[in-house]
């Protein structure tokens, strides 16, 4: 049998089939990306020029892979070849994502790819290397991801598909983990599947005295609204002890005896541990739960279990200790973390130490510096774990680690007070350090410049000297305290008809009494002070199987403290766009364009407030504004700020009628 090796060209002497030179040219021009390895330690031994140009190196013959890439260890990439390598089985897998150091690119690069890996045998049939095909399918995902994020309407759908499955979960569960100031705290739950209503798992972590922290993850057994139910009832039993004294072993003896008087409770499993963030002790009994783990840049450890058996079963409980070092993190999980499909036990708990010990040590995804340690843990250690094999139950994760406290805020003194945007972002960088949530940085943003800017106008000094100082601390038990002081006197409100009148005053402060869960103001002959408290706290991610793959996404760039208000001409109907702050400094630019566009307020407007960054209430007042001795609005506006937006959450709380709906959804309507 013979072949012409350049097509079907009769000028030349057909060459045996299989000869050298043709093979080796053939295999090199295949479009596709192949690599072969020999040996264990999978040194490369071939690759195709697409591979080559793919990676962006042609140096590579030879050299060991991991010494080549040793991104994929912390990744997990050659576990997989470890396996055919030692099993001797072909393994699939598909959308696998990596990150490695591309030389051109000159930074890490993300993508997503599909192997076949397949055993290479020799003599006597032994395994000798690994085959591997590998197809870039970055493109594919990232235009799936695409598609979801614009499907806006399947989206809706499956949100209201899983409405009662989210509802039901945050009930359950916490609304929000403690921010501490020496505490990092994070906490993921995967569901099982979609149509799981509820399960046994829960977390919890209870601030308790002396500066502390409780952190508890169980197990009840089953699913369905019982195993949920029971799971509730044994989380506010091991709270109140938990809360008024931090004794372990008393909430775990409460437990016990509700376990012994509630059948669907018995055999439950949980873990409490006692965190002390100042100096890193941890204290804690497991009662027939998996053990914690702690890791570090240099490895992990499992903790010894310290109690006999789940609740309910007369087992008998102790407690031990251990030290928390400032690098490392401290791990609960439940057991569907280990009870993965195609795992041993054994297997998939060393597996989760490596994991968990890789993402510590920054071996795991790079690019997630706007992610704290603890979350890291949770998240990273749960998409490595789970993407390859998936699960068959949920999952919990409870994570903390030390870190130094966030410095306050302090700004202001004798002479010109601090622009607000100066306010603003100081406030913004605390809350973002401390962790919170959006819910109260929004909250804490808006309350401190209603009282500036109530400092401002309101309290006015005997002298020329204006001191006006902001400052914004949290207490060793979570609850945040902004406090704004002058050294001016109240000045009563003016009434109508005196050039002083607003119709915004009082507005500033019911906002940001609304906003905070306490608002006292304190005057004195030599000035006032504001002071608002919050308790903060950051949400838990309860996530599904298609939210745990998802990358990282691009870092929003930082807004502008500048207004725009751009006009859309080709909308059906008159429309603006405002984005940027309303506040005290930008109002009077926001009521000119208000009075532009509504021709003196004889027309009707579209006010979009969708990229508005700040709503104070000088700009809620003038959404508000009646003409003189009337009580008809001046201007016809219709007031659009769609849910979860920032101007969303101020004019819900205010009171202030608008549509979360775009009026021209559906219609041709340009994006500003």
């Amino acid at each position: 049998m013979v072949a012409a090796p350049d097509g079907d060209d009769r000028n030349h002497q057909p060459r045996p089939a299989g000869e050298l030179e043709f093979v080796y040219r053939l295999f090199d021009e295949m479009p596709l990306m192949v690599i072969a390895m020999e040996g264990a330690e999978h040194r490369i031994a071939a690759l195709t020029g697409v591979y080559r140009q793919f990676i962006g190196r042609d140096d590579v013959i030879g050299t060991p892979l991991l010494a080549t890439f040793p991104e994929p260890l912390g990744q997990r990439v050659s576990a997989i070849f470890d396996r055919v390598f030692a099993t001797g089985q072909p393994e699939s897998v598909r959308d696998f994502r990596i990150h490695y150091d591309r030389p051109d690119a000159g930074e890490p690069v993300e993508i997503f790819l599909d192997f076949d890996a397949t055993p290479r045998r020799g003599s006597g049939d032994a395994v000798t290397g690994v085959v591997v095909h590998v197809q870039d399918v970055t493109a594919r995902v990232r235009e799936r991801q695409a598609a979801v994020a614009q499907a806006a309407e399947a989206q809706r759908r499956h949100e209201r598909a899983r409405d009662v499955v989210d509802a039901l979960q945050r009930e359950l569960l916490p609304s929000g983990l403690p921010i501490l100031p020496q505490a990092d705290i994070a906490a993921a739950y995967l569901l099982a599947a979609e149509d799981t209503a509820a399960g046994g798992d829960w977390f919890d972590a209870v601030p308790v005295p002396g500066v502390r922290v409780a952190l508890v993850v169980g197990d009840v057994v089953g699913h369905g609204v019982q195993a949920s139910a029971t799971m509730g009832q044994l989380r506010a039993v091991l709270q109140d002890p938990l809360d008024e004294t931090g004794d372990i072993l008393a909430a775990l003896a409460a437990a016990d005896r509700l376990a012994r008087r509630v059948p669907a409770a018995r055999a439950a499993t949980v873990c409490v541990v006692l965190l002390d963030p100042a100096d890193g002790t941890l204290t804690w009994c497991s009662a027939g739960h998996p053990p914690p783990l702690i890791a570090g840049p240099d490895g992990a450890r499992f903790l010894p279990t310290s109690g006999e058996g789940p609740l309910g079963t007369a087992a008998k409980y102790t407690l031990s200790q251990d030290r928390l070092a400032p690098d490392e993190v401290v791990l609960l999980y439940s057991d569907g973390l280990v009870e993965r499909p195609g795992r041993q036990p054994a297997a998939a708990t060393a597996e989760l130490a490596q994991v968990l010990s890789d993402v510590v040590a920054g071996r795991g995804f790079h690019g997630d510096t706007d992610s704290s340690l603890a979350d890291r843990a949770c998240t990273q250690t749960l998409e490595l774990l789970v993407r390859q094999t998936g699960h068959a139950d949920d999952i919990t994760l409870l994570a903390a680690a030390r870190r130094r406290p966030v410095p306050p805020v302090r700004l202001g003194g004798p002479g010109t007070p601090p622009p607000l945007a100066v306010i603003r972002d100081a406030v913004n960088e605390w809350a973002a350090g401390l962790g919170a949530g959006e819910e109260d940085r929004v909250a804490f943003l808006h309350a401190v410049v209603e009282v500036f800017t109530n400092a401002l106008e309101h309290a006015r000094p005997d002298t020329a000297d204006v001191t006006v100082t902001v400052t914004a601390d949290i207490d060793d038990h979570g609850e945040a305290r902004l406090a704004v002081a002058d050294n001016g006197r109240w000045q009563e409100r003016a009434k109508p008809g005196d050039d002083r009148f607003r119709e915004d005053h009082g507005l500033g402060l019911a906002m940001a009494a609304g906003l905070t869960d306490h608002l006292d103001v304190d005057r004195r002959d030599d000035g006032t002070t504001v002071t608002v408290r919050r308790r903060l706290s950051r949400p838990a991610r309860l996530l599904t199987a298609d939210r745990i793959n998802t990358g990282i996404l691009p870092t929003p760039r930082k807004q502008a403290d500048l207004l725009l208000i751009l006009d859309q001409p080709n909308a059906p109907s008159s429309r603006i766009a405002v984005h940027g702050p309303l506040d005290a400094e930008t109002v009077r630019e926001f009521s000119a364009e208000l009075d532009r566009h509504t021709l003196g307020g004889t027309h009707d407007l579209i006010v979009d407030l969708t990229a508005v960054t700040h709503l104070a209430s000088a700009a809620v007042a003038e959404l508000y504004r009646t003409r003189p001795g009337t009580q008809q609005r001046q201007q016809p506006l219709q007031v659009y700020a769609p849910a979860g937006s920032t101007a969303h959450h101020v004019l819900s709380l205010v009171g202030l009628p608008h549509t979360t709906a775009d009026p021209h959804h559906g219609q041709d309507t340009p994006q500003p």
